[in-house]
C-alpha cells in the first residue's frame, strides 16, 4: 500500500491523481487509505453521501435497484476512478451501490474535506467538473444504446402489413 500519492507509480496515467506536489500533499492530508476485501460495500444506493472513494487498485461493481426490486449492474469501475462524486458534491444520497469485485486499495475523503480541497485547488476542481461531465455523457450513451436496441427489436417484432 502506498502511504502517499506522491510515490504512486500510476499518478501520471490517472487525470485526477496527476496533481501538483503541493496539491498532492494537501490530498494526502485529508484522505483515509486502506485495503478492503472483495465483496466490501463501499456505499449503498439511497444512503446519505458521506464522501468519495478513489479506487487505487481493484475494481468495483456499480449497480442500482430497479422499480421491480431487481439489482441492475450499470458498469465496473477500475483503478483511478472516483466513486460517489456527484452525490457527495450535491449533498444528496448515493445514486448507486458500489461493491468491490477484488481486494482493493481504496482512498476515502470526507465530504467537508473534499469541498475545502476543491475550493483551494481550482485546477483540480475543473478536473472534477470534467469527470462529472464525462459521467453524464456516458449515461446518455447508455440510455441511447438501450433505447435504440429496444426500438430496433420492436420494429423487427412488428408484423408487416400485407399489400392487397
Amino acid at each position: 500500500m502506498q502511504p502517499s500519492c506522491s510515490h504512486c507509480a500510476f499518478r501520471s496515467d490517472r487525470p485526477f491523481c496527476d496533481m501538483s506536489p503541493e496539491a498532492t500533499r494537501g490530498f494526502d492530508s485529508i484522505k483515509e487509505q486502506e485495503v478492503l476485501a472483495k465483496g466490501t460495500l463501499l456505499f449503498a444506493e439511497g444512503r446519505p453521501a458521506r464522501g468519495v472513494y478513489v479506487l487505487c487498485e481493484g475494481r468495483a461493481k456499480l449497480s442500482l435497484c430497479s422499480e421491480s426490486g431487481k439489482r441492475l449492474m450499470l458498469r465496473v469501475a477500475g483503478p483511478g476512478e472516483i466513486l460517489g462524486l456527484g452525490a457527495t458534491l450535491s449533498g444528496d444520497a448515493y445514486e448507486v451501490t458500489a461493491e468491490l469485485l477484488d481486494t482493493a486499495q481504496v482512498v476515502f475523503v470526507k465530504r467537508k474535506d473534499l469541498l475545502k480541497f476543491l475550493r483551494d485547488n481550482p485546477l483540480i476542481c475543473m478536473e472534477v467538473v470534467r469527470r462529472l461531465s464525462d459521467d453524464l455523457h456516458g449515461a446518455y450513451d447508455r440510455v441511447r444504446s438501450i433505447g435504440l436496441s429496444r426500438a430496433r427489436r420492436s420494429r423487427l417484432q412488428r408484423p408487416r402489413s400485407m399489400a392487397s
